[in-house]
């Protein structure tokens, strides 16, 4: 679908409504499944990582402040990766990919993370793991930002699950980490998007027109981030939050597959 124009602006924003909420009860943003929504939708390619980034913003921005309040954040555990991830997240949006390498990379990323969700071991999780090294979170948000930086997600969908594999925090800790980690990521790499792709003025225009994107995100999030944060346990969103971002991968697979690129 070519022509933006056509696009059913309503079941677009209540399927980006739908995933803002469920991912920010867990401290995501959403911003896998938004680029691979958009992909299906044939968005222009170099228009999707932006996109999906100014939403993370919003979803994470509200999210992070909510389980701020909780109590459930410590800047001191979390700086070592968010500060190594920054200077990361710029470099990787910086780089220019294919619109066949980008699909590719986000299809093989998307099931990864599915499966490491879903099969995530929680009996093993009782035992925290307060001496993290400074080296190894240094080395993770690195390796996590720039990889996050260079297809267009602010990476807390990468380090959650490795966070709960490293007995790291409880979930709510490890949700609220991940929603600053993603905020910080976000704004790094939708500046290197942007200095890649600068906003064209068709970019603009089509913005004023996909305004109900990021309202239907803002929605999403602020429900979904006091759900997590008061009522829900972000555990159990963790496993629907997996079997949907298995479900968008296996869609852009065959998206893939139908167009020849594989």
């Amino acid at each position: 679908m070519n022509n933006i124009e056509t696009i059913n602006l309503i079941y677009l924003a209540l399927l980006f409504f739908l995933i803002a909420l469920i991912y920010s009860s867990a401290g995501f943003g959403g911003g896998s499944s938004y680029l691979a929504i958009l992909a299906l939708f044939s968005f222009p390619f170099y228009w999707i990582p932006k996109i999906a980034l100014i939403c993370n913003i919003i979803v994470v921005t509200g999210g992070f402040i909510i389980f701020y309040r909780q109590g459930f954040f410590s800047f001191k555990r979390v700086l070592p990766f968010a500060t190594s991830s920054i200077p990361f997240a710029y470099l990787g949006g910086s780089i220019i990919v294919s619109k066949n390498i980008f699909l590719i990379i986000l299809s093989i990323s998307l099931i990864l993370v599915s499966m490491r969700l879903l099969f995530m071991n929680e009996k093993n999780q009782q035992t925290l793991k307060n001496n993290f090294s400074l080296a190894l979170s240094v080395v993770t948000g690195s390796v996590i930002g720039f990889f996050s930086g260079m297809i267009g997600i602010g990476g807390g969908i990468f380090l959650s699950p490795f966070l709960f594999l490293m007995n790291w925090g409880h979930a709510k800790e490890i949700a609220a980490t991940s929603s600053f980690f993603i905020l910080v990521n976000s704004v790094s790499g939708l500046s290197g998007q942007i200095i890649k792709h600068e906003l064209t003025k068709d970019f603009l225009n089509m913005g004023f027109k996909l305004l109900p994107l990021p309202a239907a995100v803002f929605l999403g999030g602020q429900a979904g981030s006091r759900l997590g944060a008061y009522k829900l346990k972000p555990e159990k969103i963790r496993i629907v939050t997996g079997i949907i971002i298995l479900i968008v991968a296996l869609r852009l697979i065959v998206k893939i597959i139908e167009e020849g690129i594989l």
